[in-house]
């Protein structure tokens, strides 16, 4: 029997969990202790002594949709556990609902990172599960195992089954954006709305659309955290239950192995997760939290490594909102294994994973349906889905998704139509005294890292409503906001310093020309230099969002976008010494 299916290493007090169990009675009191209060919790000796502890860290909860089967499947893990000779021990933490969790998740995914480092580090465990999905929960929890440095293994929690509607077939997310959309513009009414509402989202699951978690379990699989086929499998299908087992043994193997994040996670696993986000036309979202999680493995990565990759892979997959088609159709037509398959030229091999090498994994896969996953000589688009633009606007960056963007906006002059927060263009957009066209550009600031608070996903401003019944489905936007990666658009993200720390973007005006040149990779405010120096010279900051609490702590450390929205005390290097268990 080899380790990875269960056999006792050498000596099994190498393992971690051992210095809170000890040797007997030698070992002193709190060893003692420890044993007494597992007796307590109804163990015998022989369930958990000399075996690998394995956490499974479980984000379900009654309000995250997303997660609402990871209840059954923790018990598939702890299955496989047991199976491979370890010992699960299931622990609740954060849940991060991006549908229902305000101002934003976003606010919040350094929070269950940091539970997720501690939780690890302070309790007497050799490995972990990490079971999520929902946007903000991947990076989290991989953030999290990154810094506490033990083996970590990730379960996905799969897409939901695609929406009905009538005859159509739903994207959760993108066709909400659309249908609602047509409802402001009167094409549909009160009683197709509320048939829409049991029709969008249909089972467990995350969006089945290419949005954020579908692209961050996607990168998830490709930089080596989960079992190779696992980030598209439907989170009701049987195999989502049998992969969550086989998570669960492949885990204790493992810890005998001491296979931790930092020997996965490496420069050219983030690089090649890079090229499989623009490959698959993926969230723009993917670019601040793979910078992030980068950060916490010691790997630089900045928004320019994106740009750079953007011009070499072509976009592969045929998913919404940039395509036709849904995560089911990906997951059948080979998932990303099969999607990797036409992407060799880039990617590194040769590095290794939870099971095996890239290349191993790769082994006879290969695309059973090309509408759904393409060819290289017949993409999407000829080049990656996400573009770095710079400019006196974004002097730090910003980015914009432009295979979802209607292409006569890819280069585009127009005059700016400046709102100060959300709430006010929520108020007055459709208001006609505001005269907007079909050119003018849309801006919105105080919506960023501190401004928002936690960069709420607003970046998919609003169209007026009285263009929208003319027919108008696209215009330029930009904000310090971030967007849903199920929504599309000609809208510029993450723009960097953000307008709520005096960046470019609190000094735009009514009236001001703005250009976006995506081929050229900029975005410019057409004001000369001197008239920006007096308008900063006049500007004035605002007064803080919070004055005690979380928020407090999140407004002193967070960085910005272009850095990966990180706590600095938490990004930054240096010892943590492993707690004394004596």
């Amino acid at each position: 029997m080899s380790a990875a299916a269960g056999e006792a290493p050498r000596d099994a007090t190498a393992l971690r969990s051992h210095r809170w169990y000890g040797d007997g009675i030698a070992a002193g009191l709190r060893s003692f202790s420890h044993r007494a209060r597992t007796r307590q919790l109804g163990y015998l000796p022989e369930e958990h002594l000399g075996k690998p502890v394995v956490a499974i860290l479980n984000t379900w909860s009654d309000i995250n949709p997303c997660h609402s089967h990871l209840r059954e499947r923790a018990q598939a893990v702890k299955r496989g556990v047991w199976q491979a000779g370890g010992f699960p021990l299931e622990f609740p933490v954060a849940t991060l609902s991006e549908t229902f969790q305000k101002p934003t998740p976003m606010l919040y995914r350094n929070l269950l990172a940091m539970e997720t480092e501690e939780l690890l580090r302070s309790y007497p465990v050799d490995g972990a599960v990490l079971m999520g999905g929902c946007d903000k929960t991947t990076p989290a929890l991989l953030m999290g195992a990154a810094s506490a440095g033990l083996p970590a293994l990730f379960v996905p929690s799969g897409p939901m089954l695609p929406g009905r509607w009538r005859d159509e077939v739903l994207g959760s997310g993108t066709d909400m954006w659309k249908y609602w959309d047509d409802h402001r513009a009167g094409l549909i009414g009160d009683c197709e709305l509320a048939e829409l509402e049991c029709g969008l989202a249909r089972s467990p699951g995350h969006c089945m659309t290419m949005g954020t978690a579908a692209t961050m379990t996607a990168a998830a699989e490709v930089l080596g955290m989960t079992l190779p086929g696992a980030s598209s499998i439907p989170a009701v299908d049987s195999g989502h239950e049998r992969m969550a087992a086989a998570a669960g043994a492949r885990i204790t193997g493992m810890v005998w192995e001491d296979l931790t994040p930092g020997k996965i996670l490496t420069r050219e696993a983030y690089e090649d997760a890079v090229a499989t986000v623009l490959a698959l036309g993926g969230s723009t979202n993917a670019v601040i939290h793979l910078i992030a999680m980068a950060g916490r493995s010691r790997v630089p990565l900045a928004a320019a490594d994106f740009d750079r990759i953007a011009r070499t892979v072509p976009v592969l997959a045929d998913v919404r909102p940039g395509g036709r088609f849904l995560m089911q159709d990906f997951h059948f037509a080979g998932g990303l294994p099969a999607l990797l398959s036409r992407l060799t030229d880039v990617l590194h091999l040769d590095r290794p994973t939870v099971a095996g090498t890239l290349r191993e994994r790769l082994d006879g896969v290969r695309v059973h349906d090309e509408e759904v996953i393409r060819p290289r000589d017949r993409p999407v688009a000829a080049e990656g889905g996400v573009a770095v633009l710079r400019g006196n606007l974004c002097p730090d960056g910003a980015v914009i998704k432009h295979v979802a963007a209607e292409p006569r906006l890819l280069a585009h002059t127009g005059p700016a139509a400046v709102f100060d927060d959300y709430r006010e263009l929520q108020r007055t957009i459709d208001d006609p005294a505001l005269a907007l066209t079909a050119d003018h550009v849309l801006v919105l600031r105080n919506a960023g890292p501190l401004g928002g608070p936690g960069m709420p996903e607003y970046g998919m401003l609003p169209i007026p409503a009285y263009l929208l019944k003319k027919g108008v489905r696209d215009m330029v936007r930009i904000s310090d906001a971030r967007m849903s990666g199920t929504s599309y658009g000609a809208c510029v993200l993450h723009v960097a310093p953000e307008s709520y720390v005096g960046g470019p973007l609190a000094l735009v005006r009514n009236g001001d020309l703005v250009t976006l040149d995506v081929a050229a990779r900029t975005l410019r405010l057409e004001v000369d230099d001197a008239e920006l120096a007096r308008r900063r010279a006049a500007w004035t900051p605002p007064p803080p969002r919070y004055e005690r609490g979380y928020g407090a702590l999140y407004a002193d450390q967070i960085t910005q976008a272009d850095t990966g929205c990180d706590f600095a005390f938490l990004a930054r290097t240096g010892r943590v010494p492993e707690p004394y268990a004596g």
